[in-house]
């Protein structure tokens, strides 16, 4: 699941940056504020990669994405990029977790079928 989920989030955080880029051609926003909340943003999706497989930490990505579709308030186009985003998302982490049941269950049988050395 972690590599699933941190894929995503890495994706996250070049879309953050693109979205900051465009954000910044509003006048009304000023630069610093611009920057400070994305740099702020894509900080949390890399520090998240190595938080996802702790308690919260889905939780914690679940609510970036809910973020990261409210962003589409200054940046329209961030509605689309946050609904494809969350549903990457589910969509790490539901077969993330199949992926790591199938990876126990085959770590299981291995054993089973090693040899006891006497």
């Amino acid at each position: 699941m972690r590599t699933l989920c941190a894929s995503t989030l890495i994706g996250e955080v070049f879309i953050i940056g693109f979205a900051a880029l465009v954000a910044m051609k509003d006048p009304d926003l000023p630069m610093t504020t611009v920057w400070t909340v994305s740099g702020i943003a894509m900080f949390l999706c890399l520090l998240l990669c190595g938080m996802v497989t702790r308690p919260g930490g889905v939780a914690l990505g679940w609510a970036l994405q809910i973020a990261l579709i409210a962003s589409g308030v200054i940046v329209p186009t961030m509605f689309f990029l946050g609904a494809i985003f969350a549903a990457l998302w589910w969509a790490s982490v539901h077969y993330g977790r199949k992926i790591d049941e199938a990876k126990a269950r085959f770590a299981a049988q291995a054993d089973a079928s090693t040899p006891d050395p006497v």
